[in-house]
């Protein structure tokens, strides 16, 4: 049997990178798969791709009245939601002294309010689900220091899934957290970065970068009814950086 047979999960950011790996992978182990991004074109085409089992629904993720309607056209095509993946988010490497207000703001607003959102709008179908699992994208800069913005984020999201594991633990709700390492998505091997993240894997104790269907790996165990027990955890998949 599939491992996610029976499950319908919302993915987003999905229309690329470790989203799109997410929701390729979910859909081989049998769930139903919204796939929700800005990007129109990438997430349409992904969702076709992908067959019957996968719908495209546009959204942004810090607007609370698109999170109602991914939710409502999700109940409406596949029934209620098992797996929510907030998967959705932005760098910037900057200063603090060249970061602007406004550009903090919008870094909260992605990677930090959209999850709380998205908790906040999954929960009730999910109850009418008997239950699920929320999986929470952070970063290994969720647990080591990073770049102003994203690393303030990222260890935010670490701290909402504990406390919304918690909450969910009585309405049988496991919420984690996954923290990836040096992906291989299009914005890590871009050409003006390339050579850097090259330089930089020869100091990973693995000594290179992951793959993304590695991280969707861990996103699929966490969604499956196999890791059952946990909940409120870390899961760290950075090839051993933050065992130095």
């Amino acid at each position: 049997m599939a491992r996610l047979e029976g499950k319908v999960a919302i993915i987003t950011g999905a229309a690329q990178g470790m989203g799109a790996a997410h929701a390729k992978l979910f859909v081989e182990e049998g769930a139903k798969v919204i796939i929700t991004d800005l990007n129109e074109e990438n997430g349409q085409a992904l969702a076709a791709e992908l067959g019957e089992n996968a719908i495209f629904v546009k959204q942004n993720v810090a607007n609370e009245e698109d999170w109602a309607t991914v939710i409502a056209k999700a109940e409406e095509a596949f029934g209620s939601v098992n797996v929510l993946v907030n998967n959705a988010g932005i760098t910037m490497a900057k200063s603090i002294l060249q970061t602007t207000a406004e550009e903090y703001r919008r870094i909260v607003e992605i990677n930090q309010v959209s999850v709380f959102l998205g908790m906040k709008a999954v929960i009730p179908s999910m109850q009418k689900a008997g239950g699920g699992s929320i999986v929470n994208i952070s970063s290994l800069n969720g647990l080591v220091a990073g770049a102003i913005g994203y690393t303030d984020t990222k260890f935010a999201v670490r701290g909402m899934t504990k406390a919304a594991a918690i909450e969910g633990a009585h309405y049988n709700i496991r919420v984690n957290s996954v923290h990836p390492g040096v992906i291989a998505t299009p914005m890590v091997v871009q050409e003006d970065t390339k050579a850097a993240v090259e330089e930089f894997a020869k100091h990973i104790p693995l000594q290179r970068v992951a793959q993304p269907k590695e991280v969707s790996k861990m996103v699929l165990f966490l969604a499956s009814d196999e890791s059952s027990y946990s909940t409120g955890s870390e899961f760290v998949i950075d090839g051993g950086i933050s065992a130095r």
